[in-house]
């Protein structure tokens, strides 16, 4: 049995975010590639949709440029032949404040031929927001009309 693209693709991603090792990641995304990390774009441009190779390695690189990898854990995974869903645990570093931040994400990605042709991550934003701005954040109440 042949490892599954998912593997391949994680080990990549975590290596050229933490060690700017990006050659392997490179040959593991297609052309054509569509990606999209839902989340706070405001507070974090590389989030949102990219279509293509270079604009997703574009937004790698602004991965690694601002954050590392200290340990994620994989809740609960789905694999299929070419697809897989995942739930992860994320601890990371913020570079520029030394700050942890810990978040959970949903991810669900597809393969051609061992690349990745599509990309969907839905982050657990409210709670990132807070820890990116080192409070809690007040919503007002709301009432049920009746």
């Amino acid at each position: 049995m042949t490892e599954h693209s998912l593997w391949r693709f994680s080990r990549a991603l975590h290596r050229a975010i933490n060690d700017r090792h990006f050659e392997d990641i490179e040959t593991l995304i297609d052309e054509d590639v569509d990606w999209a990390l839902y989340g706070p774009i405001d507070m974090f441009p590389f989030l949102g949709a990219r279509q293509g190779k270079a604009a997703v390695l574009d937004v790698i690189r602004q991965l690694a440029d601002n954050f590392q990898v200290r340990r994620f854990d994989r809740e609960s995974i789905m694999l299929g032949m070419d697809s897989a869903a995942s739930m992860l645990r994320y601890s990371l570093t913020a570079l520029d404040s030394d700050k942890p931040i810990s978040l959970r994400v949903a991810q669900f990605a597809q393969f051609r031929a061992g690349r990745l042709i599509n990309m969907r991550v839905l982050i657990d934003t409210f709670d990132l927001v807070e820890q990116a701005l080192g409070r809690a954040i007040h919503l007002p109440k709301v009432t049920s009309v009746g």
